[in-house]
Order: structure tokens, then sequence, then C-alpha cells
């Protein structure tokens, strides 16, 4: 069964800041794939360090590794929020995620409060904190 993530009117879902460490790939409707770096996450969507911007409003395909397993969903590109030296901050949120994929985000999130890491690091192993 597949998970529709909705924003809670009131109030804004718990984000996660990463940093560079969290690799994501990404597919384009056209089929096209780029990576990006996944600067922060929530239940609902995420923040993505891209090379060169997406369009707004494209939908993707996003996927990263978390310590409970892949991660991977469909997801709107909202508008670029701003340019750094080496890229853009692009924001995304959740469309679609299968159940299995928002059991192991939000278990990563929920291990993130508890003060336990909950995604991988392509940089850091495993058993190392970011």
């Amino acid at each position: 069964m597949t998970h529709f993530p909705q924003p809670h009117p009131s109030r804004r879902a718990a984000r996660v800041q990463l940093g560079d460490s969290v690799l994501a790939a990404i597919r384009l409707e056209d089929g096209r794939r780029t990576k990006a770096k996944l600067q922060t996450i929530s239940a609902t969507g995420g923040l993505l360090h891209l090379a060169q911007s997406l369009g707004q409003g494209d939908f993707v395909e996003v996927a990263f590794q978390t310590q409970s397993g892949p991660v991977h969903g469909m997801a709107e590109v909202l508008s670029p929020m701003r340019k750094v030296t080496d890229g853009v901050l692009q924001p995304f949120r959740f469309v679609a995620l299968e159940d299995d994929d928002h059991r192991r985000l939000r278990t990563s999130l929920d291990h993130v409060t508890d003060g336990v890491l909950g995604i991988k690091s392509s940089v850091l192993s495993s058993t190392r904190s970011i």
C-alpha cells in the first residue's frame, strides 16, 4: 500500500539537518538520473544540494540509504531556495512513499530524536554518528 505524506495544517514536521554526508539518487521524469546531497529530511520532504536546479513542480524519484534500509519515494520539486558556491539548495516534498519506505524513514527520524543517528553517511562508516 502507498503512503501519501500530508503536512499537518498547523505544525511543521520535525526536520533533521544532515550536512553534506548523505547521498541521494534522483530520477527525473524523462528517465535521466542525477545525484544530490541530502541536507535536511523530514517525514514530509527535504532539502537537496544539487549541482543544477531542477524544474519547480517537476516530479522525481528520490532514493537514499538509512540505517533502517533504503528509502525510495516520489517527490515534487519546489522552488530553489538559494544558490551556493557549488550548486543550489532545492526543497522537495514527498507525494508518495510505499509503506515499507515510510516505516524506514519514520524509524530513522525517530532514532535521531532519540540521540542515535538513523541516516547512513556515504562518507563515514555506519557505526559512527554524523
